[in-house]
C-alpha cells in the first residue's frame, strides 16, 4: 500500500464547527497512526461566503487542538499551492474541465439565471437549494458552443451524468453504496466567475496531491458517486472513503450554530480546555477497543482505528464534556491551573486576599473555569442567608446549637494569632474533644457563618485562612447576631 496521505480542506467561512474539527482530527489520527502525511488545504472557491480572518481562525484552532500538518499554505510542499484561489490563477481547474468536455463527460451550459429559476429544485449536501438541470445545453452543436464562447456569453461547465443505470462505490465504514443515476444531477464544475465548485476542485486537488483517504461527514455519501465518475472519467485511482456519522444535540437534532457550543472557539470561551475538547470530539462516533475515555493526543494516535467508527449518529453530550473537562482540570499542574484560573478569580475578588489559596480550594471542584466565580463570590462579600442553613440533620445541628457553638469558639479565634488552616483546625479539634461532639457539629455552623453559603469549595478553617483574623471574627459575630435575633 502507498504511503497514507490525508487532508483537511476547510472553507474560510468563520469559526470551526465541531463536525469540521472532528473531520480534521480523524484524518490527522489516521495519518499519524499509519506514519503518513497530513495536509492543510484552504478551499476558498466560494468567495461570497468567505469571512475575513477565517483562515487565521482555522490555523489557530488546529494549533490549539494540537493538530500539526506536514504541508500547508505557509509551509509549502511538493504539490502546492495549497490555497485553491491561487491554484485557479494557474488555469488548473479550467484545463481539467475542458479535458472532460472533450471526452463528452462534461459540457458548456449557457442557461440564464431566469431559465434556471424555472427548473425543479433540490437541496444539495450543504443545505443549499439548487436547480435540477434538464441537460438543455447538452444538445447544443459544437458550432453553437464555439459561437457562444466567441461572443463572450456567460457559461458554466457541467458534469455529464447518465440518467440510466446505477453507480456504486465502496466506503470503508458503510461498505458498498449504490445510487440510481437518475439521482445524479449534472453538477456545475466551473462557475460563471471561472472558479471551480467545491466538488470539482476537491476531486482534482485530492488526485494531484496524492490523497489516499478522504474523511468527511456522511451527508456527502450521496455525492460520492458523482465524485467517482469524475475520477473514472480522468482514469484516476479513486481514494478510500471514510464517511463519519452525523453529530446531533441531546434532542437528536443536527448540531447547529444556535446550540451555543457548536464551534471550537465557543467551547474555549465557555472555559473548556483544548485538550479536553479534542479528547471529547474524538469520542463523537469512535471509541478504542479498551473503552478508555481520558486520552492524550499521543494515546489517541496510538489507539485510533477508523474501523471502530460508528455508523450511528453521535450525540454531543454537554454534561459528559463538562465531566471530562473537570478531569483534565484536576490533573493539571497547579501553576498551570492558576494561570488560567486567576482572571476568573479577579473578576469576583478585589480584596487583598491570597488568590493562590483561593485557587487551591477550587482546583479539584470545578468542571469549567467560569464555575470558579459562583464558588468564591462569598470571599468578596458575605451574602444574605437564611438561618435555616444552620440546621443540618446529618450534623445534628440547629439554630440553637449553632448559636452556642459560635459563642464558645469566638474567644478561641480572638486569642489565636496563627490563622493558618492547620493551626485553626488544631484549636477546633481540641474544642471538639472537650465538647465531646463530632467534627461536623462544630464545623458546620462556623462554615455557615463565615461563608453564608450551603456549599463551599473548602472547609471552615480553609475559608478562614483566606479571610484572615479580622474578617473571620467579624463574620462569626454577624452569625451570632443573626441567630440571637431569631
Amino acid at each position: 500500500m502507498s504511503k497514507v496521505r490525508t487532508r483537511f480542506a476547510p472553507s474560510p467561512t468563520g469559526r470551526m464547527h465541531v463536525g469540521n474539527l472532528r473531520t480534521a482530527l480523524y484524518a490527522y489520527l489516521i495519518t499519524r497512526h499509519e506514519g503518513g502525511d497530513f495536509i492543510l488545504r484552504i478551499e476558498d472557491t466560494d468567495q461570497e461566503r468567505e469571512v475575513e480572518g477565517a483562515v487565521d481562525i482555522i490555523k489557530r484552532t488546529l494549533e490549539k487542538a494540537g493538530i500539526d500538518y506536514d504541508e500547508s499554505p505557509e509551509q509549502g510542499g511538493p504539490v502546492g499551492p495549497y490555497v485553491q484561489s491561487e491554484r485557479v490563477k494557474t488555469g488548473l481547474y479550467l484545463k481539467y474541465a475542458r479535458e472532460l468536455v472533450e471526452k463528452g463527460e462534461a459540457y458548456y451550459c449557457f442557461c440564464t439565471p431566469e431559465r434556471l429559476a424555472t427548473l425543479k429544485t433540490a437541496v444539495d449536501d450543504t443545505g443549499k437549494t439548487i436547480s435540477i438541470y434538464d441537460k438543455h445545453c447538452l444538445s447544443l452543436s459544437r458550432e453553437e458552443v464555439e459561437e457562444n464562447l466567441k461572443s463572450g456569453k456567460p457559461y458554466v461547465i457541467r458534469q455529464n451524468n447518465p440518467r440510466e443505470g446505477r453507480t456504486s462505490f465502496n466506503d470503508l465504514l458503510y461498505g458498498e453504496i449504490s445510487v440510481d443515476n437518475a439521482e445524479l444531477d449534472d453538477m456545475v464544475l466551473i462557475k460563471s466567475d471561472g472558479f471551480p465548485t467545491y466538488n470539482f476542485a476537491n476531486v482534482v486537488d485530492d488526485h494531484l496531491m496524492g490523497i489516499t483517504h478522504v474523511v468527511r461527514g456522511n451527508e456527502y455519501l450521496s455525492s460520492a458517486p458523482k465524485y467517482n465518475r469524475l475520477y473514472e472519467a480522468f482514469g484516476w485511482e479513486v481514494p478510500q472513503y471514510i464517511h463519519c456519522p452525523l453529530i446531533t444535540d441531546e434532542e437528536h437534532h443536527k448540531l447547529s450554530k444556535r446550540s451555543g457550543h457548536s464551534s471550537f472557539e465557543d467551547l474555549l470561551e465557555q472555559g473548556f480546555l483544548p485538550e479536553a475538547i479534542v479528547n471529547f470530539v474524538a469520542l463523537l462516533g469512535w471509541s478504542p477497543e479498551d473503552n478508555q475515555e481520558i486520552m492524550s493526543m499521543e494515546e489517541l494516535i496510538k489507539k485510533f482505528d477508523f474501523r471502530h467508527i460508528s455508523k450511528s449518529p453521535a450525540v454531543f453530550d454537554y454534561g459528559k464534556l463538562k465531566w471530562m473537562n473537570g478531569e483534565y482540570i484536576k490533573a493539571m499542574d497547579f501553576e498551570a491551573f492558576y494561570k488560567l484560573a486567576e482572571p476568573y478569580i479577579k473578576e469576583v475578588v478585589t480584596k487583598p486576599y491570597d488568590l493562590k489559596r483561593i485557587a487551591k480550594l477550587v482546583h479539584t471542584r470545578i468542571e469549567v473555569f467560569p464555575d470558579i466565580k459562583e464558588h468564591i463570590d462569598f470571599f468578596e462579600e458575605l451574602p444574605e442567608y437564611d438561618i435555616a442553613m444552620y440546621t443540618h440533620k446529618k450534623m445534628k445541628t440547629d439554630a440553637a446549637s449553632s448559636l452556642e457553638v459560635l459563642k464558645e469558639v469566638l474567644p478561641i479565634f480572638e486569642q489565636c494569632d496563627d490563622y493558618s488552616n492547620d493551626a485553626l483546625y488544631e484549636r477546633l479539634k481540641a474544642y471538639v474533644e472537650e465538647k465531646g461532639v463530632k467534627n461536623g457539629y462544630v464545623m458546620w455552623p462556623i462554615r455557615t457563618a463565615v461563608s453564608g453559603k450551603q456549599s463551599t469549595p473548602g472547609g471552615a478553617t480553609e475559608i478562614m485562612e483566606v479571610l484572615g483574623k479580622e474578617e473571620s471574627i467579624n463574620r462569626i459575630k454577624k452569625g451570632i447576631e443573626k441567630l440571637s435575633k431569631a
